[in-house]
């Protein structure tokens, strides 16, 4: 499956970029995330439990970053491990672009499941995934606006 798309964050490039690569703000922007540990620069693992309609799934996770073109772009790539449900493969590309104070954050995702999530059908997993991204921006954006309206 794949998935594009763009948000607005009304926020600085390089203020969006260590954000997206700081393990507390992604913690609290990534739905159902119980765990974010960062390891390296370039390593992360996370335990992150999402539900796809009647299958509810625990991912073990490990995600490795690729910073080296920021603040402008950068990719990621990772696996979860889900049991019983089936296993997660994927990555993506976000490139961030200045527009006036803001920024335009571009994203294309590439997810392969297997096992029971495979069976749930693309439309579900499809919405699911749209659900769960749109959620994850609005939290992203409420972690950084909400510290800066604080001062």
């Amino acid at each position: 499956m794949q998935l594009t798309e763009e948000v607005l964050i009304p926020l600085d490039k390089v203020t969006v970029f260590n954000a997206l690569n700081n393990p507390d703000i992604l913690q609290a922007s990534i739905p159902g995330c119980d765990e974010l540990v960062k390891h390296s620069d370039t390593e992360m693992t996370a335990r992150v439990v999402v539900k796809f309609g009647p299958v509810k799934a625990g991912f073990d996770s490990e995600v490795s970053l690729d910073p080296s073109e920021g603040p402008d772009r950068f990719t990621l790539s990772g696996k979860g491990d889900a049991g019983m449900a089936g296993f997660a493969n994927g990555g993506a590309v976000v490139t961030l672009t200045e527009q006036g104070g803001d920024t335009l954050l571009a994203y294309e995702v590439t997810i392969d499941v297997t096992g029971k999530l495979a069976q749930v059908g693309s439309r579900l997993m499809e919405g699911t995934t749209k659900r769960l991204a749109k959620k994850f921006f609005a939290n992203f954006e409420a972690a950084l606006i909400a510290p800066s309206q604080a001062s």
